[in-house]
């Protein structure tokens, strides 16, 4: 399952994410999200585990501490559904 994790620390190194989810089952995958032009965070990223230990890794972490910060946990969406942002005018 492709977790998505939001507010994250921006010096959080994919390691240390990846250290945060171990507790709970394999880790496949760690992707923190880096702007392309300057090669820093964008503060969310993904982590990809098995079906069985993705669901109990995201109750727990959800609204947890990482690094001072409340990071956000969910089930992330499929690439082709995103809601939109409203532009302001």
């Amino acid at each position: 399952m492709n977790i998505y994790v939001g507010n994250l620390p921006y010096d959080l190194t994919e390691e240390e994410l990846r250290e945060a989810f171990t507790d709970f089952g394999d880790v496949i995958s760690v992707n923190i999200v880096k702007d392309n032009f300057s090669g820093l965070s964008k503060g969310f990223g993904f982590v990809d585990m098995d079906d069985e230990v993705a669901a109990e890794a995201i109750q727990a972490l959800d609204a947890s501490a990482l690094k001072g910060r409340n990071i956000k946990v969910n089930k992330a969406k499929p690439r082709g559904v995103r809601t939109h942002r409203r532009k302001r005018d």
